[in-house]
């Protein structure tokens, strides 16, 4: 056990099958990091039901004890590490696109990030758990909605409204637009895996897909 804990709540209430009904807590120490990323190297070699605590603690340098005095359920650890993925893919969106090159560079740019994350093996993990556990947990799927999905709708409907002011689209409701510009890029290629009809996407098909969307976006929305 680690000294000088600090103790926060999760977003996440009632999680575990031998929890109290009293919300969870999870252990914030000196090591919280370095579990955080042995935990992210196992589930995105192993996936959540692959995932071992003995191989978690093993990557991460930790005794179990400490694992579970950080955080008592796995389900917790991996909504920790998915939100983190998140919001790090979000970064790296943001920090790899040229917001100000013209929409249809932007825009392919985003599609191409976001389309890799969702149907990668993690992501898929990502999402097929929050939908499993969000009807007993709805906190698992406000979490992963607001690390994820929101996020992206905020940037995107705020890129609108930039390039709006400049004269490159004509845009009225830039949420809808967002959500609009989500849904183009997830289709045939994303239900297809979520249903188990693939198993895997090429860079070929992405790329499709994405012109797709970006070309269908443009036309409606293009000055």
């Amino acid at each position: 056990m680690e000294l000088n804990e600090t103790v926060y709540t999760l977003r996440v209430s009632h999680v575990g099958e031998f929890m109290t009904p009293n919300a969870p807590q999870v252990r914030k120490g000196r090591k919280f990091d370095q579990v955080l990323e042995g935990a992210r190297t196992v589930f995105m070699a192993d996936g959540f039901e692959g995932a071992s605590v003995d191989e978690i603690a093993r990557v991460a340098s930790v005794s179990k004890a400490t694992l579970y005095s950080y955080f008592p359920d796995k389900r917790l650890l991996f909504m920790e590490v998915a939100n983190a993925e998140c919001g790090r893919q979000a970064q790296e969106a943001m920090d790899y696109i040229d917001m100000d090159a013209a929409p249809r560079e932007v825009l392919t740019q985003a599609a191409h990030h976001f389309l890799r994350f969702i149907t990668s093996t993690f992501g898929l993990q990502i999402f097929r758990i929050c939908v499993a556990e969000s009807d007993r947990f709805p906190e698992i799927g406000q979490s992963f909605y607001n690390s994820g999905p929101a996020m992206m709708r905020q940037e995107m409907a705020e890129y609108f409204r930039s390039a709006e002011a400049r004269g490159v689209l004509k845009i009225d409701d830039y949420d809808l637009a967002a959500d609009q510009f989500g849904d183009l890029c997830k289709t045939d290629i994303w239900p297809r895996l979520i249903f188990g009809v693939s198993k895997s996407v090429t860079e070929a098909e992405i790329t499709r897909v994405v012109d797709g969307a970006v070309d269908m976006f443009m036309a409606r929305y293009g000055t």
